[in-house]
């Protein structure tokens, strides 16, 4: 470990943590960012790049790295994995096509070793939506009861609406203090 490291875990603040937001290309990435950051949600592009956005929240900041999700940018995930501390994966609830798709990016997200035992939280987004899959569903779909390594949870959710968001925020404020 080098000093800058070291001096980095000296005033690094418990109440203070680098998220991960990812998920296949329109999952609502964007949109659950902004809508948490309350901003306007009527108007979003896909994301080509990245979003930082930092959130407060019960005293906790969040900077949350929300990354494209489109299949040419996926493998470039990998760069922003160093010193994340919990991962916000969103799957389109709606979009019964892709969700093996989405479990498969998933697992792989799981097995990379910089982002090894951090939280997960798996919103389930688009609830709103008639034809959404339940959370038990996708659970079973995407075969998340498998993941023995991490902390995980999935909360239904709408970006639209907001519902479900402040919930899967408080659980992150809980596995971080789990961890402290």
């Amino acid at each position: 470990m080098g000093l800058l490291d070291m001096l980095r875990k000296l005033r690094k603040n418990d109440k203070e943590m680098r998220i991960l937001l990812l998920g296949l290309d329109n999952s609502g990435k964007t949109s659950i960012l902004k809508k948490l950051s309350d901003e306007q949600i009527a108007h979003i592009m896909p994301t080509q790049g990245f979003n930082i956005k930092s959130i407060v929240k019960d005293g906790f900041k969040f900077n949350v790295w929300d990354l494209g999700g489109q299949k040419a940018i996926r493998p470039y995930w990998k760069t922003y994995y160093d010193n994340t501390n919990a991962l916000i994966y969103v799957v389109d609830s709606s979009d019964n096509r892709r969700l093996e798709e989405s479990a498969n990016e998933l697992r792989a997200l799981l097995r990379e070793v910089k982002l090894s035992g951090i939280p997960l939280l798996v919103f389930a987004n688009k609830q709103d939506l008639a034809h959404a899959k339940q959370t038990s569903e996708i659970i079973s779909t995407m075969n998340m009861n498998t993941i023995i390594d991490r902390h995980w949870t999935i909360k239904g959710c709408s970006a639209k609406s907001g519902e479900g968001l402040q919930d899967g925020l408080q659980w992150l404020i809980q596995a971080q203090k789990m961890k402290a």
